[in-house]
């Protein structure tokens, strides 16, 4: 799934309009070839026809395992880390909790301590979703100096990158080269011989994991991580948790809640996922999230003077016809970039490219001079750059570990959504119906963890966390990765959820523009007073 979905070929979480605007473009989600998202058409139930809906993901014992208690009560060891006003730690926790005593993984930790003079609130928990976004990152470049003043001022803002993540013990897969050649490689096959190519790489990629990260690939998944986030909750002092989790992060935070309900402070799931649905049903429905997303870009597009896929009056058919047809030249024909180690833009990269885009509806104009350079001017560096921003690859063409820890966590939180070519092709018309665009491509990146070396070790299941106190619940209308009906499911299945509505575009909604939305979640946050059920803002 992208983003969460943020493989996916990969795709991730949204980013805020103010100080950090300037985030990867689909960091919150990530996934594209390894999960998609959701399930139906736009403004349909996501629920329907899973069999999950009657299982219930039962909470833990309240009182701590004797097994654990050295993990529970470990003194973390604060240090300076290279950026001012934050400190960093490495916390330990068990890598299988099945065996507690079996070995431990090191988990990164950081913090900005509370700016304000005020009564402190204790300890304000981020994750900005994924799965394989770096938490502390994001703490360290947005939250701990992007979010409200009065936040920050009562709050210790604190990340933890999940397992198999960034800084904490990282999944890796593939060197650049071979990551490039992943990439770039065609995910609309043709024929016969371009299918057998697509396998082959995410065998390859799935190998590769397997080979570079045999023990704690087993052991990344969502319940594992909320278990940690359990153990630096009681490490910081804290005796309830206080999270704000955005896109992956909303389907880590309900895990929480379902495991810990009596643990449970104010906790905001902006962006939210819907933990019942199985992979094939997520990836439908963000793939009708994408074309959501892209029917707006595109009735924005032809009113502007620069768009290059048609003008004043074009229907966004037609301009989703267009861009197919761009894309198709490109598969025969891949045009220059520039780029220093010769990579050219081809189908498969110009397609994450304007995929980027629609994450954020501030990178539309980006996306507008990106499509015109390649298509009138032959200059694919626009698109490039967009593509080479949602897989996390830097100038000297290393790559981040985000792609290898979102396929991670994808595949072993779900079965696979097909095991065959044939189950694939078969699913082809639903796919491109969910998004005549992007449905074949979105189709065939589904596929990737079939070939996983680990068996996925999760099943769908519903989160009611009875007892919680209340979670408050964000959706965004025409959000692409994580569509509004997930949100609405999510809320439905919390015990004790509120449902806010953010009527717009772009991915999550906290800290994007909205003072309806921004002082609703600041309200519940320093107050403990959720918003009104059923409130929507604009």
């Amino acid at each position: 799934m992208h983003i969460r979905r943020p493989l996916r070929r990969p795709s991730q979480a949204g980013r805020p309009r103010r100080a950090g605007r300037n985030r990867r473009i689909g960091g919150t989600l990530l996934a594209v070839a390894a999960l998609l998202v959701s399930a139906c058409s736009p403004g349909s139930s996501t629920t329907a026809a899973s069999p999950a809906a009657d299982v219930a993901l039962a909470a833990l014992p309240r009182s701590t395992p004797s097994t654990l208690a050295r993990y529970y009560g470990q003194k973390l060891s604060w240090r300076t880390c290279g950026v001012p006003g934050f400190q960093c730690a490495t916390m330990k926790a068990p890598l299988d909790y099945t065996k507690p005593t079996a070995g431990d993984v090191r988990l990164a930790v950081a913090r900005k301590k509370a700016t304000g003079k005020g009564k402190p609130l204790g300890s304000l928990m981020v994750n900005p979703g994924g799965p394989g976004g770096s938490a502390v990152g994001y703490l360290q470049q947005y939250a701990g100096i992007g979010y409200p003043a009065a936040v920050r001022a009562r709050y210790d803002m604190v990340a933890m990158d999940p397992r198999g993540v960034a800084r904490s013990e990282p999944v890796e897969c593939l060197g650049g080269p071979a990551m490039d050649k992943f990439t770039q490689t065609d995910t609309t096959p043709d024929d016969r011989r371009e299918t057998t190519e697509l396998v082959d790489e995410y065998k390859k990629f799935a190998e590769g994991c397997g080979a570079h990260s045999p023990d704690v690939l087993r052991h990344v998944s969502t319940v594992e991580a909320a278990r940690d986030m359990d153990i630096l909750r009681a490490v910081l002092g804290d005796r309830k948790l206080t999270y704000v989790g955005a896109s992956y992060g909303t389907f880590l935070g309900a895990t929480y809640a379902g495991l810990f309900p009596d643990r449970v402070g104010r906790v905001v799931l902006d962006g939210a996922m819907d933990p019942s649905l199985p992979a094939k049903q997520m990836n439908l429905g963000q793939t009708a999230g994408f074309e959501t997303a892209f029917q707006s870009f595109a009735k924005d597009c032809v009113r502007q003077t620069d768009c290059p896929l048609g003008g004043k009056g074009t229907t966004p058919a037609k301009v989703g016809t267009n861009l197919k047809a761009f894309f198709r030249k490109l598969d025969a024909h891949p045009v220059p970039t520039g780029d220093a180690d010769g990579r050219k833009l081809g189908e498969a990269l110009a397609t994450t490219g304007v995929i980027a885009a629609m994450y954020d509806e501030a990178a539309w104009p980006q996306l507008r001079e990106a499509l015109t350079s390649a298509m009138k001017e032959n200059d694919g560096a626009g698109l490039l750059l967009l593509s080479d921003s949602y897989y996390e690859r830097d100038a000297d063409g290393r790559y981040s570990n985000l792609m290898f820890a979102n396929a991670a966590v994808n595949c072993l939180d779900l079965p696979p959504a097909f095991s065959t070519t044939d189950q694939v092709e078969q699913a082809l018309p639903a796919f491109e119906k969910a998004s005549p665009v992007f449905g074949d491509g979105l189709a065939w990146a589904s596929l990737n963890c079939a070939y996983w070396p680990v068996k996925a070790t999760g099943e769908p299941h519903r989160i009611e966390a009875k007892g919680a106190a209340p979670i408050v619940v964000v959706g965004t209308t025409r959000d692409p990765a994580t569509p509004y009906p997930w949100a609405q499911s999510l809320a439905r299945q919390l015990s004790s959820a509120r449902l806010l509505t953010y009527v717009g575009d772009g991915h999550t909604a906290y800290g994007r523009g909205s003072t309806c939305i921004d002082s609703a979640i600041d309200t519940y946050l320093l107050r403990g007073t959720p918003p009104r059920e059923g409130k929507r803002c604009s």
